[in-house]
């Protein structure tokens, strides 16, 4: 009896094999399927006692086709058959359970044809992972607009632009063109970006600088005057002449100097104070477009956007002086003031793949009752202000958040 003891061990290993392939088959498939459609793991016992089950009817089917299965004595032949069969069975429930749990759960053909950049060029900016897009060659004309000019042209080629690298290309293309049209005011770009992330360009020039600043009905007159020190592009102006006064709308400004350098506007000190915050916390900073000239004062002339009939009068008499008049508080500014003074700071985040809110509605993550935030806006093909409970999230959407420094911390944490 002690020497047949290796035999049956060796045939107990060969029907655990033989009769436990299809019960691990079977395990991993269920955990694969529960865990991915529903995120609940099947509980061992369950695994356990599946598996004897199907391993019980396969050893049926083996005992009929050889009888020298029933015969003599093989209990420990069996026991070693059945711990494999149940070995097999868990480690094969387990990976099918872990593959479940990491495969996402949007898999659509476009994402499968999107293209995705070289690991190459990605760089690990405070724990993010960014990239630097360049241009390659030279920027080309769009048929049917004017030719870029070359200082247009160069700087357009010498120019470098950083994004979050956790976006397909075709999104790092449109967000490209966006910051484009910004931040040199191009009547039309096409871009086009490789693995390596440098871009092809095509961008047309400004066209109607001046005419696309008036609305329908009015008139851009130009006006020699006393023109007050700080003027510029947008100011709400009255000018007043002999047969009364006319308001208007600042397009542009020209005196004897014209200052670039003056104390920036409330627009452009939100955005630095935006920044200033966001440093050291490797996110991505909003390139804001140059200011537009400011006058310096003194004699100069205005170009004033008015109405027809106001046209007339302006260009038929005198204007003897220019007066600026306010335009109220801005609201928004108002309350960034009173955030901050409540202790509460704004911080913009992108979302990272495999987060808390990655696939999930922000009614459903409970943002504002769980980490002690609120979602002001919402971007992913456009911003989304004020969203409301049921908008979707998903890896590489940006968010801006309100909330205290230290609820902020810990929102960035889980969530970029």
């Amino acid at each position: 009896m002690v020497q047949s003891i290796p035999v049956e061990v060796l045939r107990g290993l060969y029907l655990g094999v033989l009769t436990g392939i299809i019960p691990a088959l079977v395990s991993a498939g269920l955990g694969f399927v529960f865990k991915y459609f529903t995120g609940v793991s099947i509980p061992g016992f369950g695994v356990v006692a599946f598996a004897l089950a199907i391993a019980g009817a396969n050893g049926g089917l083996l005992a009929l086709a050889d009888d020298s299965l029933t015969e003599g004595q093989h209990g420990v032949a069996l026991t070693i058959a059945i711990l494999v069969v149940l070995m097999l069975s868990l480690y094969a429930h387990a990976q099918g359970d872990k593959l479940g749990s990491t495969l996402p759960k949007r898999i659509t053909f476009k994402s499968l044809r999107e293209r995705t950049l070289s690991g190459d060029v990605v760089e690990f900016v405070g724990g993010r992972r960014r990239v630097t897009v360049t241009v390659a060659g030279e920027v080309d004309d769009i048929e049917g607009y004017p030719p870029l000019s070359p200082a247009l042209r160069t700087e357009l080629r010498d120019d470098e632009w950083e994004f979050p690298a956790d976006v397909p290309v075709s999104e790092l293309e449109t967000r490209l063109a966006e910051r484009l049209r910004t931040d040199y005011d191009l009547a039309e770009v096409a871009v086009s970006l490789d693995e390596q992330a440098r871009a092809t360009l095509a961008a047309a020039p400004p066209v109607g600088g001046l005419s696309k600043r008036l609305s329908p009905g009015e008139r851009a007159v130009s006006v020699e005057t006393l023109v007050p020190t700080g003027v510029a592009r947008g100011e709400s102006v009255t000018l007043r002449t002999a047969d009364g006064n006319v308001d208007g709308t600042v397009v542009s400004v020209r005196t004897g100097e014209t200052s670039t350098s003056s104390p920036p506007t409330p627009d452009a000190a939100a955005d630095a104070e935006s920044d200033d915050e966001g440093e050291g916390d490797g996110e991505e900073k909003t390139t804001v477009a140059p200011a537009a000239p400011v006058a310096a004062g003194g004699e100069g002339r205005l170009t004033v956007a008015v109405d027809r009939p106001d046209a007339e009068v302006l260009l038929s008499t005198d204007v003897s002086q220019a007066v600026v008049r306010s335009r109220g508080t801005r609201r928004e500014f108002e309350l960034t003031t009173l955030l901050r003074r409540a202790g509460r700071r704004i911080q913009r985040l992108s979302v990272r793949a495999d987060s808390v809110l990655d696939g999930t509605t922000l009614g459903d993550a409970g943002v504002r009752d769980t980490y002690d935030v609120a979602v002001l806006a919402v971007r992913r093909d456009q911003w989304r202000f004020a969203p409301r409970g049921d908008t979707h999230l998903a890896a590489g959407d940006e968010l801006f958040v309100v909330g205290s420094p230290a609820a902020l911390a810990s929102f960035k944490e889980v969530v970029a």
